[in-house]
């Protein structure tokens, strides 16, 4: 059986800030739909379900992003996760300038969890607290740069 990772699917509570952020990293909207009817309710298994969509890409093609913002059922507030939590927590990206997209996340109003580490003089990376908490990788390959 082929598979393949066609894209990851995140909630927020506002997608227009949520696009602001992820397309100054540098991500592209390739689509922006509303979704709603019976379809949309079995697919996702809620009654009623009514979303804004959009989805966004990686420069070159290789990684897509979803994301969605519910008009019904109410979107659910929770306490942002942890970095050590169980179950899906963070999207991760490769940069070429990490002080440059800190840069733009701060403008977001988004900052390191605690500060940008170096890992063996491989990487620096950080985990970001983006829109609707989302925490976010960023990570720079220091060979290549």
């Amino acid at each position: 059986m082929a598979i393949k990772l066609e894209n990851v699917g995140i909630a927020v509570r506002d997608i227009e800030a949520a696009i602001a952020f992820f397309t100054d990293l540098g991500l592209t909207v390739v689509g922006r739909d509303e979704v709603s009817g019976e379809w949309a309710s079995t697919a996702v298994g809620l009654d009623g379900n009514h979303a804004k969509v959009a989805m966004l890409q990686t420069p070159g093609g290789q990684g897509q992003l979803e994301l969605f913002e519910y008009i019904h059922p109410d979107a659910i507030e929770t306490t942002p996760t942890l970095p050590n939590e169980i179950g899906m927590h963070r999207v991760a990206f490769s940069v070429d300038d990490i002080d440059a997209a800190l840069e733009i996340a701060a403008r977001h109003g988004c900052h390191p969890l605690r500060g940008v580490a170096n890992y063996e003089n491989i990487y620096k990376l950080t985990y970001v607290r983006g829109p609707s908490g989302i925490i976010v990788m960023l990570a720079q390959d220091l060979r290549t740069s």
